[in-house]
């Protein structure tokens, strides 16, 4: 097991647009410097709006050691907080998600307000004060009806996020959307290699059928470049942009996010096996079905698809150094109904074969990593952009971590 400065020393070892040495993909010290320097001081994707749809409604989130409640207030806001009581610590909420009028620990009863305020302690003396014992808050931000929190004392900025974030996302509107479906996998990988796998279509083509149907592996469309390089991208952005419906490529100065709407192959108008639309109410504003996908990411767990007919949010969580979680969220206009208006299948059925042959490949990618013969290879600069985007993203961002500074924006 790595210490940081022997992270640090091998980090620095990288050679640009090539994979990391092996250690950053399976050894332990360097998945927790990992998660002390990126995962404990970012913004995580935690949950999405709609799944917290009324007050109470509460899930809970593990990043590393960290258990955090994120809970629906009376209010309608989302907060957050450490998932450990202020008596004696036990943990509060065993469930992934519900709904409860007041969070209560099991183990003494404890009872607090969905501010986090402690209502109710029994039998603890005339000179106890509640308001001294309220739940640990956590930094949580709902952002266009996607919700992140921060387990850092500071959170990192969030204005430009937002200001992009109400121009791309706005149309799709989530707070009028709700979930269709959800599914989680476990991956026997190191959770770099499943955003690493994610940021390249080099892939798609030879594992992908049904994503391919109406997907573009096009690497102008879909890698680390504006999407204008493409012709067919560059047509659809203007097509969007008349329309109102901002498309054009948007990246953070660190590039730690990103928006850009691509269009589908041919007639295609979403993730379905014969292209054609899997809901027929259309979601938010959009103006029209063959709006494409607008593709979000935001470092170092989430990539969604934002369509007219639905919206995909994937959430990722490491769970170790060689194991990760990813939850896919499919959400619908909230007047759609189940037989009538789409049918579960066939809105799902294209996202879940592709979850599942991703993980294939990156379990198949962790076993090859952990032989000793493994050597980090070059990135391909015509169709791993993006991949080479992620990495340098991740290597500034622990680096700035382990040196104790703030990460430095891209050159």
């Amino acid at each position: 097991m790595m210490t940081n400065s022997e992270v640090l020393s091998l980090l620095l070892t990288r050679r640009p647009w090539h994979s990391l040495p092996q250690a950053f993909y399976r050894d332990a010290g360097a998945y927790e410097a990992d998660l002390a320097q990126i995962w404990y001081k970012d913004w995580i994707y935690a949950v999405a709006g709609p799944e917290l749809p009324k007050t109470g409604s509460y899930v809970t989130v593990q990043i590393g050691t960290y258990s955090v409640i994120v809970v629906r207030g009376a209010d309608g806001i989302a907060r957050a907080f450490h998932n450990s009581c202020r008596h004696r610590g036990s943990r509060i909420c065993s469930a992934e998600k519900g709904t409860s009028p007041k969070i209560v620990c099991p183990y003494h009863q404890w009872t607090y307000e969905l501010d986090g305020r402690l209502l109710w302690a029994r039998e603890m003396g005339p000179d106890f004060k509640p308001g001294d014992h309220g739940l640990g808050a956590v930094h949580c931000r709902e952002i266009q009806g996607m919700i992140f929190i921060c387990l850092g004392k500071e959170a990192p900025d969030t204005a430009a996020l937002e200001a992009q974030a109400a121009r791309y996302l706005a149309p799709h509107d989530l707070s009028n959307l709700k979930v269709a479906h959800q599914s989680k996998i476990i991956e026997k990988a190191n959770w770099k290699l499943v955003l690493e796998n994610n940021r390249e279509c080099y892939h798609c083509s030879a594992n992908h059928p049904a994503l391919c149907v109406t997907f573009p592996d096009d690497p102008n469309l879909v890698g680390a470049d504006d999407s204008t390089s493409s012709n067919m991208g560059k047509a659809h952005v203007e097509r969007c942009e008349a329309a109102g419906l901002p498309s054009k490529y948007a990246i953070a100065p660190s590039e730690q996010w990103r928006f850009v709407r691509i269009p589908f192959l041919g007639n295609g108008v979403s993730y379905t096996m014969d292209g054609k639309a899997a809901v027929t109410k259309r979601v938010g504003s959009m103006p029209f079905d063959n709006a494409g996908s607008c593709l979000y990411f935001h470092y170092p767990n989430t990539w969604n698809h934002f369509l007219s007919d639905h919206v995909l949010t994937f959430r990722v969580l490491p769970i170790g150094p060689e194991e990760t979680e990813v939850t896919t969220t499919w959400m619908v206009h909230k007047d759609a109904v189940e037989g009538v208006d789409y049918d579960l299948n066939r809105l799902t059925e294209v996202w879940i074969a592709t979850n599942d042959e991703d993980r294939r490949i990156v379990e198949e990618n962790q076993k090859g990593i952990n032989t000793p013969a493994y050597v980090p290879g070059p990135y391909s600069q015509v169709e791993e952009g993006g991949v080479n985007q992620f990495v340098d993203w991740y290597c500034r961002s622990l680096q700035a971590g382990l040196v104790g500074r703030a990460a430095v924006a891209a050159e």
